[in-house]
Formats: structure tokens, sequence, C-alpha cells
């Protein structure tokens, strides 16, 4: 584009730089974001209709893209992108900012931000052209996933933004790819605790809490079918596919920990365990008793030979009468 308002090209003035993504692959914090994407995704600083843009990336509109027609982003390939701002208000806009990012249940996976320098006097129109560098793309996300496209002036503001579906033909073992596969590891391992806890009675009496056991693993598998068909470019993960679907599997297996069988207390476990041993006792068989053996009758007094055939009789009161 030439250039307007005596400033250079403007192709000339563009820097890209990625921005770093961070993640915390924790199961449970991924509740935290489902109030944030109730929101309407695209909002503007400004009021409604005073500023808007549209853009072509690659050159393909972004206003038009779908899961069936997404905005194809290919790492390390200079990617073209074409914007059109009109304001409408009464004072100039100036635009200083133009984030590309990816989002997924509320969290960002890829976001690109590139400076610029583009003044729109009021109630006009004005374009800007420039390349987008995605080197870094591969490390970062991969499949279809909901983008969107913002303006920022030079504080910060938000002027005007546009959502879009993106196809990223990135690597699966990325930061997008790995998060999956944490939810997945995390799943498996509340699944594991829930089977092994019911294996060995120790369910939770209540009917509610054992409900919510079994949720948390649940919200686990909708999210890894979520993420898989993302990842596989079956489906854009919005807000209106992954929440039903978090939500359904949330109440089926909460349903089925509700109606459990509710496990026995400990103390019924130890009366059941004193009973069995009683029974046991029982059941074995009496040992024998043998009666003592009567006492031998005293052995007759012994005599004393001399040599003859006289005995000696026995000193008077053993045995006998004095003769």
């Amino acid at each position: 584009m030439d250039a307007q308002y005596g400033h250079p090209p403007y192709e000339a003035r563009m820097t890209t730089r990625p921005r770093t993504v961070f993640f915390r692959p924790v199961l449970l914090l991924l509740l935290v974001p489902v109030a944030l994407s109730l929101a309407p995704g695209i909002a503007s600083a400004r009021a409604p209709g005073s500023v808007s843009a549209s853009a072509t990336i690659g050159g393909a509109d972004i206003a038009h893209s779908s899961t069936v027609h997404p905005i194809h982003l290919y790492p390390r390939r200079a990617t073209k992108v074409r914007l059109v701002v009109s304001n409408r208000t009464s004072s100039p806009v100036t635009i200083q900012s133009v984030d590309i990012s990816g989002q997924v249940v509320g969290l960002s996976f890829f976001s690109f931000d590139t400076s610029v320098y583009l003044s729109v006097p009021a109630r006009s129109t004005a374009r800007l052209s420039f390349v987008l560098d995605l080197s870094s793309l591969s490390g970062q996300a991969t499949g279809l996933i909901p983008g969107s496209l913002k303006l920022s002036d030079g504080n910060g503001h938000v002027v005007a933004s546009q959502a879009m579906v993106t196809d990223v033909h990135g690597s699966l073992v990325s930061v997008y790819g790995l998060f999956g596969l944490a939810i997945l590891v995390l799943t498996v391992l509340g699944l594991a605790d829930v089977l092994v806890a019911m294996a060995r009675h120790r369910m939770p009496q209540n009917r509610w809490r054992r409900g919510l056991r079994f949720m948390t693993p649940g919200i686990g598998l909708g999210l890894v079918l979520v993420f898989t068909m993302s990842a596989l470019a079956l489906w854009s993960p919005g807000t209106r596919t992954w929440l039903p679907v978090g939500a359904i599997f949330a109440v089926v297996f909460f349903a089925a920990g509700y109606l459990t069988p509710t496990p026995l207390p400990d103390d019924e476990d130890d009366e059941d365990d004193d009973e069995d041993d009683d029974e046991d006792d029982d059941d074995a068989v009496p040992a024998r008793v043998t009666a003592p053996a009567a006492p031998a009758p005293p052995a007759a007094p012994a005599t004393v030979s001399f040599g003859s055939s006289n005995e000696v009789p026995p000193p008077p009161g053993i045995g006998g009468s004095p003769s």
C-alpha cells in the first residue's frame, strides 16, 4: 500500500514478535475460564459501530471463515495480512498494534502481535497491509482453533476486533498437543482413583459427594474429546461446541456417581467381620477331652532279706500289728 498522510510505506515499518504462551495442565483449573468464555468473544473498547475493521489473511476473508472454510496458517511461511479500518467517529484513530491469536476454553494457545502505525481520520477509511511471520507457530498449536484479530491504539485499548476460525498446520508435539495429553493423563488417573475407591468400598456415604467425585473425570473425558477432535481438524472448539460437550459428560458422570450403591460404613464392616468369625467358630470340630488317669495304688512295703528264709517283719505300725 502506498503511504498516506506523509508517512513512509507501512510494509517497511512492520515488526512481528510472537508472544510466549504459558499454561498449567491442571484439570480443575480448566473450570475457571468457563465464566470468561461465556462473555462475547469479540469486544471493543469503543461504542459498537464506531470503528470497524475487515481483514484478509493469506487472501481469505476472516469474516467468512468457518469450520468448513477456515483461515489456513502455515508455520515457516510468510502470510500477507490486509486490513481495512473504517472510522465513523468525530475524532481520528491511530492503530499501533495488530494481534492475531487463537483461544480454546478461554486459554490462548498462539498469539502474534505486530507493531504498526495507521492513522485513520474522522469519518474516513484507511488500509494497511503487512507480512506476518509465523515461523514459531509449529510449536504452539495445531488443528482447528477459534481465533480473533484485534486492533489496539497506543494505550493498549482495543479499537476494533474480528472473530475467525483458523486451521493451524502445526505439530502434535506443541503446546496445544501437550496440553491435551496432560488432560488425558489427569483424566485417566482420576478415573482410576474413582474405580479403585469403588472396589475398596471407600466412596463417600453422601450421594452428592459421590456424584461430584465422578463428575471430575467426566469433565476431563469431555475435554479430551474436544481437544482430540480439534487437533484432528474435525471441528472448531468454540464456546458453543466445547461447553455443551463438557456439560453433557459432567451430568452423565454425576448421575452415575449419584446412583451408585451406598457403601457400608466402617463399623458395619467390622460387625460383619465379627459375625463371620463367630460362624467359623461354630463350624469348628470340638476337640477331644481325655479324662486323667486314676492314681496307682500304693505299693506294698518291701521286705529285707539277710540270706535266711526268715523274713524280717516290718516295723510296728507299718503294714501290720506288732508281734
